[in-house]
């Protein structure tokens, strides 16, 4: 995400390195390299050019404190000014209305059918009961597409296949939500092109029916400044309340996540990471300027792991490890946790250092998928105690997983350090930290090169 950006001004800010002092001259050299990584990363003209001359003002007059490097000092200010320029800090989706009602509007093939699937799913988790109404009554199969999502993440979906009419279908939809005693209503309407009068209006119509809480507009960030063009169109004609980028894990530019705020004057609520259901954040724009300025995301990196975090299978963990009792069962619980919290490779890229370090390996998705072969391999005994398994049992573990015993050796060597470490933490006071145990970045070292 936003490599290229990262890379270019990383370059930039080399410049000021060795410097005593910031000046004029050296801060001029600084800003031009900064401006051009902003073009080059599809950042609109203007906000890039507006974006530099105020770091200029503000570096400028700033007195370096001699603990500090003019080239860190440097890097606060563009980090600050980033996060500004990305709307400063999170805005949250209104929720008012009994029931609240979400509009999603967007282009044609940016993905917000799939993305209205995902906020449903993330709203559900926040404890709410949402219904999905489904208005898209021009495109192949919309409507069962809507209503697989709807099935895959537990929300109830309406939809009227004989009508032609989305009006009418989103005033019937909000009803039977009522009546289902649904408190969020999110209706998915057609794909549409800013320049069609007709959709446009259309659009236009369901958004004065509804009078919907909150109107979302959806976009593909990998289409960079078009994306802000037509985001301005839209907001033109639907005065929508907040953007959702779509496809950011792909974008390795950033011109849509940095210009968008700038030239529509509306926040940024949600960003898609990626093509799973749970794939879908709430956009922090602090957060956003240190993973560009390749600072990590720690803050986001805890907040995933708690979201998969059960308080009540820790505390079962914590007892069996207390009693010497933490075998293979468990840990391969523990793989399936770190897995569903997403990309591995983004998820090392939130510990600040690591996603530079990274950037050029190849972290597979399925890079648990041998160990999980290994344990597969087992019998049932030998996952419950593995002292039990000798040299017989570790080469038919081998020979059934497609693997080396050499594997299986590492893996059950590491296995029982790991046991060692969570034992003797079980026995501090205040035992473990209430949260999930992130993946052990130290003992992947090896099998992920970095």
């Amino acid at each position: 995400m936003f490599d290229n950006l990262s890379e270019r001004l990383e370059r930039s800010f080399k410049i000021l390195k060795g410097e005593g002092k910031i000046t004029e001259l050296n801060v001029a050299e600084t800003l031009k390299g900064v401006r051009r990584a902003l073009i080059e990363a599809d950042v609109n003209y203007n906000v890039a050019k507006q974006f530099t001359e105020t770091i200029k003002e503000k570096a400028l007059g700033q007195n370096v404190l001699t603990a500090i490097r003019p080239s860190e000092l440097m890097v606060k200010i563009v980090h600050d000014e980033l996060a500004l320029l990305m709307g400063g800090k999170a805005t949250e989706i209104n929720l008012k209305g009994s029931p609240a009602i979400i509009l999603m509007s967007g282009l044609q093939g940016s993905g917000k059918t799939t993305m209205t699937g995902k906020l449903a799913h993330l709203l559900k988790k926040q404890g709410k009961k949402p219904m999905l109404v489904a208005c898209d009554v021009y495109r192949p199969a919309a409507i069962q597409q809507l209503h697989v999502l709807g099935e895959q993440v537990g929300v109830p979906v309406f939809s009227m296949p004989e009508s032609q009419r989305p009006v009418e279908i989103a005033q019937r939809g909000i009803v039977e939500a009522m009546t289902k005693g649904c408190d969020v209503v999110i209706v998915d309407t057609a794909g549409r092109l800013a320049i069609d009068e007709q959709m446009m209006q259309e659009i236009a119509e369901i958004k004065a029916a509804i009078r919907p809480s909150e109107t979302l507009f959806v976009v593909d960030s990998m289409t960079g400044q078009d994306a802000v063009n037509t985001a301005k169109e839209f907001n033109a004609r639907l005065d929508f309340d907040g953007v959702v980028l779509t496809k950011l894990d792909g974008d390795t530019r950033g011109g849509a996540a940095i210009s968008i705020r700038s030239v529509v004057d509306k926040p940024i609520k949600f960003v898609g990471t990626g093509e799973k259901m749970d794939a879908l954040d709430v956009f922090h724009p602090d957060r956003m300027a240190d993973r560009i300025l390749g600072m990590g995301d720690i803050v986001s990196l805890v907040e995933r792991a708690q979201q998969q975090f059960d308080e009540r299978e820790a505390k079962r963990l914590e007892e069996r490890i207390a009693k010497d009792q933490f075998d293979f069962n468990d840990f391969l619980g523990q793989i399936q946790q770190i897995k569903s919290m997403g990309n591995l490779k983004d998820l090392a890229a939130m510990i600040p250092g690591v996603g530079k370090a990274i950037k050029d390996i190849d972290v597979d998705d399925n890079a648990f998928k041998s160990i999980e072969a290994i344990i597969y391999s087992m019998t049932p005994e030998e996952r419950k105690r593995p002292s039990i398994i000798d040299a017989r049992r570790r080469k038919r573990i081998a020979d059934g997983s497609g693997t080396t015993v050499a594997d299986v050796n590492k893996l059950i060597t590491q296995f029982t350090q790991m046991r060692k470490v969570m034992k003797q933490f079980s026995g501090l006071k205040g035992g473990f930290p209430k949260m999930p145990k992130l993946p052990n970045l130290g003992a992947l070292k090896g099998r992920f090169g970095f």
